[in-house]
């Protein structure tokens, strides 16, 4: 899941500023003093919404076209989110995996002052084709 674009209702707020609805997820409303700073709001709302459901096994929706949504007084917005992204600033915290390797890989490696983690790391993004 790398990035995702979800329309979202800008609505004027009585007090100024503005609040942020998003039709496919109900649950994830947020505001702004300001157009920039709701918009800023509304990324940071979506994904706690997104990651919320993913780590609840619940679906995540797909996006309504745009032409199907009511903004009745509001402005249409689109959200950009990027899951990859939210997860590297957010979730970070490491994880301790268990591996196998032949004696000599590793005698080899220790030799050579090789830092297993970071290896790992940078393999895997390669392998997944994920840039830092």
């Amino acid at each position: 899941m790398g990035k995702l674009f979800y329309p979202a209702v800008f609505h004027t707020a009585e007090e100024g500023g503005f609040w942020v609805e998003f039709p496919d997820l109900p649950e994830c409303l947020t505001e702004g003093d300001d157009m920039q700073q709701a918009y800023e709001m509304a990324v940071e709302a979506l994904g706690i919404c997104l990651t919320g459901r993913k780590e609840d096994g619940e679906t995540i929706p797909k996006p309504t076209e745009i032409n199907k949504i009511d903004v009745e007084n509001g402005i249409l917005v689109i959200v950009e989110f990027d899951m990859l992204e939210y997860q590297k600033k957010h979730n970070s915290r490491a994880v301790k995996k268990t591996l196998s390797i032949p004696e000599w890989l590793n005698e080899e490696a220790v030799a050579r002052g090789v830092n297993f983690s970071q290896l790992l790391q940078e393999a895997l993004m390669v392998k997944l084709n994920i840039g830092r």
